[in-house]
């Protein structure tokens, strides 16, 4: 019989546009965490130059030495030929120095599979069965993250469904904490909030760490603006129901770091995980698990 392996805390790429130092400070923190896997890079905005490429690889040697599997990250929405070239140099680079790329978008499942690399479906990318999971697989996919939209119940039913299949194993792995992505636009939302043209932004993400508050009529937070994200107004809180999580599949928790004590919330899950008890966060008014217990999505139980 296979033993069945402990499930793994993941951390997400950055959502937001931090300065240089910030990032390099925080993932140095991340080395000493208990993060087992660490994503890394740009994929919300190609205009987010604070690092470049060797800065990132340069942040993965790092990681690696202190026992972290890297995975690097690609941009969600392609839009020019510049992306796509530096799509194709990231891709070739990872698999030169032997790194996971979590793909989150076709193009850059096409680039990974012509390069017989493995790697990871993306939250960008919309699997809702197993055959579709199959296709992938077939391609070099080995995890993948459902939509966010998704019930348990039905994250489960694809994972059954697909070990059925008999085919090669997949990981799993299902966001727990952090505020959703909910659409992409070609539009981006952060500058015309100040008027700005997309091309002449300003670089003005930076001054929005952890991204616009957009509110309805009645004052209700309904959604957070990031660039080209639309993310949820709610914070995602699936932490206290790790076990639901990891019963119906999971093989990852990803967290989102989306401010710098995102690590304490780290140790809080894996002392959690280690003693076998549910309690993580506590829920409160700004969390949301709606979607996971087949409720409105922004609703909390």
């Amino acid at each position: 019989m296979t033993q069945a392996q402990p499930t793994k805390i993941s951390l997400a790429p950055l959502p937001y546009f931090w300065p240089k130092d910030r990032v390099l400070a925080f993932y140095q923190e991340v080395a000493k965490s208990d993060v087992d896997v660490v994503y890394l890079g740009e994929t919300v905005c190609s205009k987010r130059r604070e690092l470049r490429l060797d800065d990132w690889f340069e942040i993965a040697g790092h990681l690696v030495e202190h026992g972290k599997e890297v995975v690097l990250s690609t941009l969600a929405l392609i839009e020019a030929e510049s992306e796509l070239h530096s799509l194709k140099q990231l891709c070739t680079r990872a698999a030169e120095d032997g790194y996971l790329v979590e793909a989150n978008d076709m193009a850059a499942v096409k680039y990974l599979s012509d390069l017989n690399a493995f790697f990871v479906i993306g939250p960008a990318m919309n699997i809702y069965n197993a055959d579709s999971l199959a296709v992938l697989a077939e391609s070099g996919a080995i995890r993948w993250l459902p939509q966010l939209e998704m019930a348990g119940d039905q994250v489960a039913a694809i994972v059954a469904d697909y070990k059925a299949s008999q085919l090669k194993t997949i990981e799993t792995e299902i966001m727990a904490y952090g505020h959703m992505t909910l659409a992409y636009s070609a539009r981006c939302y952060t500058a015309r909030h100040y008027d700005y043209p997309k091309d002449q932004c300003k670089f003005i993400c930076l001054e929005h760490p952890q991204g616009i508050k957009a509110k309805s009529q009645d004052g209700l937070e309904i959604f957070t603006l990031n660039g080209i994200q639309t993310q949820s107004g709610k914070c995602l809180n699936l932490l206290n129901q790790w076990q639901d999580l990891v019963a119906k599949g999971a093989t990852h928790l990803r967290i989102v770091p989306e401010h710098d004590q995102v690590l304490e919330i780290v140790a809080d899950l894996k002392q959690a995980m280690e003693a076998g008890e549910n309690q993580v966060l506590p829920l409160k008014e700004q969390h949301c698990n709606g979607y996971w217990n087949r409720i409105a999505g922004m609703a909390v139980v």
